[in-house]
């Protein structure tokens, strides 16, 4: 039976979201292979992770714990996770596009002489083939190329954080969990972790619950300070437009869109932006959408749940004044 794998991403005993995110994708793959989904857990003493990999539906959990393992070094998770590989043959390996899981993917991938997608935005599998289907932008954002991998295996992609939803967890979940040795050494690692000094995350747009974004249409740098008020009111997270950052108003790490950030919060406030297809691709999803252009024809208010046809200043500052006074009393 063909396997689906997920590498879980852990850091410090705590699993990274976008893992639970590719369980759910890996779901729909494996029904449509008539196969079954497994996670990988690689770390020291991280098996009571196993049980929770189980909830959100992975039928079996492939787990190597090592000491060598207790942190990330590319060496041996390379290593443990293309020797697992080799032993049980995976049709698909899924790694979510993270720091960690694209320095990591392109070893396996060489390690085990396959293809690899990086940055999939859409994973299909093609009935006639079974081939995997791996979607993601290309030429800036500006054409959406589809990849496949026909000769190789397995077939591995790394998907982008908060593409994919995270499926319902199970209570009591039933699965295999398959313990495995991999012979790893200090040696191999070539290179020791003294310290950890952790950078202190400024964004976090891809997990905010409110984003407050701004694009071309608000004018320049200056009035992002604006936004910016109202987005600390909000207790959201700033986010901005392609055009936005290309014209050097805000740093590229506010980017949403194909060539940035996706993110899917439970409301997100679009001032100024105009909707092109790079930028709707990364917050489409978003639960509740408000629009705010002096362009009726804008195709931002094709997708939003609310459009305010008017100036955004004016929608920007008649919020500030009501958060501030709501605060007060």
């Amino acid at each position: 039976m063909k396997e689906v794998w997920v590498f879980i991403e852990q850091e410090e005993n705590k699993i990274h979201p976008v893992s639970f995110e590719l369980l759910g994708i890996a779901n729909t793959l494996a029904e449509d292979l008539s196969g079954r989904i497994a996670g990988v857990i690689l770390g020291s003493e991280v098996d009571n992770l196993a049980p929770e990999v189980l909830a959100y539906g992975a039928h079996k959990v492939y787990l190597v714990e090592h000491d060598c393992l207790k942190y990330y070094r590319h060496r041996p998770y390379a290593k443990a996770l293309s020797d697992l590989a080799k032993k049980y043959h995976p049709e698909i390996l899924l790694l979510g596009a993270t720091p960690l899981g694209r320095d990591l993917a392109g070893g396996v991938a060489t390690l085990l002489e396959t293809g690899l997608t990086a940055d999939v935005t859409e994973l299909s599998i093609e009935k006639e083939t079974g081939y995997l289907l791996m979607t993601r932008p290309a030429y800036g954002g500006n054409i959406m190329a589809t990849i496949v991998c026909p000769h190789h295996r397995p077939q591995m992609a790394t998907v982008r954080p908060r593409i994919f939803s995270v499926p319902e967890r199970k209570e009591n979940p039933k699965g295999e969990i398959i313990k495995e040795k991999i012979d790893l050494s200090e040696d191999l690692a070539g290179i020791e972790r003294l310290n950890f000094i952790p950078k202190e995350k400024t964004v976090n747009l891809e997990y905010a619950d409110v984003v407050v974004a701004g694009g071309k249409g608000i004018g320049g740098k200056r009035e992002f300070e604006k936004l910016k008020e109202l987005a600390e009111l909000l207790s959201a997270e700033l986010g901005a437009s392609r055009l936005a950052v290309e014209s050097g108003w805000i740093s590229y790490e506010h980017q949403v869109g194909q060539t940035g950030k996706t993110v899917r919060p439970k409301v997100y406030l679009a001032f100024g932006i105009s909707g092109a297809i790079q930028h709707r691709a990364g917050m489409q999803n978003s639960d509740f959408i408000i629009a705010v252009n002096t362009d009726k024809g804008a195709p931002i208010f094709k997708i939003a749940d609310m459009g305010i046809l008017g100036d955004w200043k004016v929608v920007a500052e008649a919020l500030i004044s009501a958060l501030k006074k709501e605060k007060d009393k």
